[in-house]
């Protein structure tokens, strides 16, 4: 199969549009909820995600003909919790005020059911090209939502982005105020849900 092949090209990019997999299956929402207070620690989350799909995905791929069975779960949750140590590691070493931001969710992208989903739908019945470019069109996916609503909330909640004030002072002087209610996790929730609306709205349309 080429490298550049269409079923490749489409492992990779139907994540991103169409079959993104927060607003079709609604999976990995909690996190969204939790780490998109504000936009930095949103971007982190959603790369770590990304590059732990997509190299467990390989990982899984290349075993995959020699995994027992009833143990693939298991099997599967040892090389995604190895790679979270690593990825984890590697946010306390460098980005450390972000890992703590971030604080035990990272650890639980062990039961991301994304990350899990992919391994079982397609890691193990692909190579490990396919699976790589599946991981990471599916973690991007997941990324991509993680950015909007950390756009949104640390925007409208704080006047920021990235920590550096965005809404002049004279807007505020006038009558403007932050919306508090932005900060809360309720609100991480909703702002999902319209985004799932808008998408649904231009993919689908009812069959008459």
């Amino acid at each position: 199969m080429s490298v550049f092949s269409k079923q490749n090209k489409e492992a990779l990019t139907s994540p991103l549009s169409a079959n993104n997999p927060v607003l079709m299956q609604v999976l990995g929402i909690c996190s969204a909820l939790a780490v998109t207070s504000q936009l930095k620690p949103a971007i982190v989350m959603g790369l770590s995600v990304t590059v732990i799909t997509a190299f467990s995905n390989v990982i899984i791929s290349l075993i995959r003909k020699t995994i027992p069975n009833r143990i693939r779960i298991i099997v599967q949750l040892v090389v995604v919790a190895a790679l979270v140590t690593i990825v984890s590691q590697i946010l306390k070493a460098f980005a450390y005020d972000v890992s703590v931001q971030l604080s035990v969710y990272v650890g639980l992208i062990i039961t991301n059911c994304i990350l899990m989903g992919r391994l079982e739908a397609f890691a193990m019945t692909n190579k490990p090209w396919p699976s790589f470019l599946d991981g990471i069109g599916n973690g991007l996916g997941y990324a991509l939502i993680l950015v909007i609503v950390g756009f949104v909330r640390e925007l409208l909640g704080n006047g920021s982005l990235f920590g550096i004030n965005i809404i002049p002072q004279g807007v505020y002087d006038a009558g403007y105020m932050n919306n508090g209610m932005m900060t809360m996790p309720a609100m991480a929730l909703i702002i999902v849900g319209c985004v799932i609306w808008v998408h649904r709205a231009f993919f689908y349309k009812e069959e008459k």
